[in-house]
């Protein structure tokens, strides 16, 4: 039940996918617009400084919702640097405000263990990059979850943002799994109610498997189900942890993008890459 390659980090630039050869040119990946070119920081402390100005956006009540675009693809731009260059780590999170060390430290554990549990790929997968659901309509279905099944809302929201970067993936995971949340064909028959590429069916199936596991008493328990992982599980509570400690995180890791670790380097799809 993963696509993690969506979330890891190296040191490479990014760079845009080949050409699909069984399928229609695509639109070519490249970097969206951003006030801050993080590919070119390769200063711990410039990273650090631009790393605490997005926190501290991101956090803010009087940040309007239209900038948590950029603010979100700044943030795991920088965040993907750190996992990838380990030695900066001290020098970022000393150098934090006391209030976002542990923010700092917690997003950069979840990437370093989301990393560790892939390889390099040689080839892109067969994927096509959707636009996701706004991310009011899918915190309606996290919240309906809930209610159904006692699962607080942003462990639901971690899933979906390792598995699929919010429903962005449309493809088959190398174990077979589908749809947004990453069900194998075999386990949707049994808790899954409606299409599996749906994202309101994929949510409630994904909390109606998580409470047949033990959740919401063993959250432990019920991920390492899911996925059987205690790097996994680290990942998916560190950010659903810091969800819960302040919802408008969730605003910035909806607008996480898709990122393939290659063997060349990074690759960033974007939306409407594979149609």
């Amino acid at each position: 039940m993963l696509l993690v390659a969506t979330a890891c980090a190296t040191n490479s630039p990014v760079q845009k996918p080949p050409p699909r050869e069984t399928m229609s040119p695509s639109p070519s990946p490249s970097p969206s617009p951003s006030p801050i070119d993080v590919a070119s920081m390769n200063d711990p402390l410039q990273i650090r400084d631009a790393l605490i100005a997005a926190e501290l956006r991101i956090r803010s009540d009087s940040t309007p919702a239209e900038d948590y675009e950029q603010l979100g693809r700044v943030q795991q731009a920088l965040y993907r640097k750190l996992v990838g260059n380990p030695d900066w780590r001290a020098i970022v999170i000393d150098g934090a405000p006391e209030s976002l060390k542990e923010v700092i430290r917690g997003n950069i554990d979840a990437g370093a263990e989301l990393r560790g549990l892939t390889k390099p790929v040689a080839k892109i997968p067969d994927w096509r990059i959707v636009a996701p659901p706004p991310a009011d309509e899918l915190r309606r279905y996290y919240g309906q979850a809930e209610q159904q099944f006692g699962i607080k809302w942003a462990y639901l929201a971690s899933i979906h943002l390792v598995e699929s970067r919010f429903g962005r993936i449309r493809g088959t995971s190398s174990a077979g799994a589908q749809g947004p949340m990453q069900f194998l064909p075999s386990t949707w028959k049994q808790y899954g109610e409606g299409d599996i590429n749906d994202p309101k069916d994929s949510i409630l199936a994904a909390g109606r498997y998580l409470k047949a596991a033990g959740a919401p008493a063993d959250m432990h328990r019920a991920l390492y189900a899911y996925n059987h992982s205690d790097r996994y599980v680290r990942a998916v509570t560190i950010y659903a942890q810091h969800m819960l400690e302040l919802e408008r995180t969730y605003l910035a890791y909806y607008h996480w993008q898709v990122y393939v670790r290659a063997e060349t380097g990074d690759v960033l799809l974007e939306v409407g890459y594979g149609t």
